[in-house]
């Protein structure tokens, strides 16, 4: 398979209460399929998603395999009790989708323990996967952007880097761990609006500056999304400002989402150091400090042994020769923290990219 490796990117690359999810008890709004000249259109968030409005009848459907409390949450807004939910104390690494036709919403990376009761997190997968609106009573009601489901609140007290507090209902969602493939109406939409029957797998990498690996890996085929954000550290969700203090231990560091029928997890790792210098400690060209070391955060044990015996294989090379790699391979674990907006897809808001050439 030829991919795009980048060439050259020395710089930057070498109740009511405050805390609580209650209602007023509104219903959802009616939610009606796009059409133009009377026909059905899909339409499809940033990050490639169906968001075509589901049909009334559609909705009628999956409402009636729910169970009660699942259709007061989400069709009548109703709030479960606090602590009673199934996910407000699970860990494990995954996606949360609606229980109202599957759209994902959002990352266990951006889960964490808000000390209410109820799953909370950060930020959505995508903006686009959830409609914000005021429910009359001075709240945010969170809504499930295809289904219109209500979901629960957000309010403006969680941690950095969003400073948000998506606070659901367990009800209204749907936990998917890592490995076990997303059903058909959780899979991103293809070209010509026919449902992907391919999983996507994540993988960490940190090579310098996350300008340029974020923009390195998304120009790479295969790779569906790449996003700049911090691991490694001690401190829970780290600003900018404290990863740069030398504070925190955390690395700047790149999650990428990609498609395994059209990229190994190998050749990731052969972008990953093919386009930065793996044997500068604590160093990439201008850029010193802990932050911009090189490192590789396994998100499993398969992808730790293959990070290690790639590692292994590159330093028998002409290209290593007297010199010795220092990419840290970590154990699975490390909480993914996003970086502030201003941090993603800093190439393409700004201008200028690393060089590319194909292989």
């Amino acid at each position: 398979m030829k991919i795009i490796l980048a060439l050259s990117c020395l710089i930057v690359f070498l109740g009511l209460e405050s805390f609580g999810c209650s209602s007023d008890g509104s219903k959802t709004p009616d939610v009606k399929p796009a059409t133009t000249d009377g026909k059905e259109v899909t339409k499809a968030s940033k990050s490639g998603y169906d968001l075509t409005p589901m049909s009334k009848e559609q909705i009628a459907g999956i409402v009636k395999t729910l169970e009660p409390l699942q259709v007061e949450v989400t069709q009548h807004a109703g709030t479960e009790r606090a602590g009673s939910g199934k996910y407000a104390n699970e860990h494990k690494k995954g996606t949360y989708v609606s229980v109202v036709g599957g759209l994902p919403l959002f990352r266990s990376d951006d889960k964490y323990d808000s000390g209410t009761g109820w799953p909370s997190f950060t930020k959505p997968i995508d903006a686009d996967h959830v409609i914000l609106r005021d429910d009359g009573t001075g709240r945010t009601e969170v809504l499930d952007a295809r289904s219109g489901a209500h979901l629960g609140h957000v309010f403006n007290d969680g941690p950095a880097p969003t400073g948000k507090r998506f606070c659901m209902n367990s009800a209204a969602l749907k936990f998917i761990p890592d490995g076990q493939p997303l059903p058909i109406e959780s899979q991103p939409i293809a070209k010509e609006n026919k449902k992907m029957e391919t999983k996507t797998e994540t993988a960490y990498f940190a090579g310098g500056c996350f300008w340029g690996v974020e923009d390195v890996f998304d120009q790479t085929p295969g790779v569906v999304k790449a996003e700049s954000g911090y691991m490694g550290g001690k401190t829970k969700a780290p600003t900018y400002e404290e990863v740069c203090s030398h504070t925190t231990q955390h690395a700047e560091t790149v999650r990428v989402t990609y498609d395994p029928s059209k990229l190994t997890y190998k050749q990731l790792l052969k972008v990953f150091f093919d386009n930065h210098d793996p044997t500068t400690m604590n160093r990439q060209g201008p850029d010193v400090g802990d932050q911009y070391r090189s490192a590789i955060f396994a998100a499993d044990d398969a992808q730790k042994k293959e990070a290690v015996e790639v590692i292994a294989e590159l330093a028998k090379t002409p290209r290593f020769e007297g010199r010795k790699i220092v990419t840290q391979v970590n154990e699975p674990g490390p909480t993914f923290w996003v970086a502030e907006d201003y941090h993603q897809d800093y190439h393409k808001k700004h201008g200028g990219s690393c060089r590319v050439k194909v292989y």
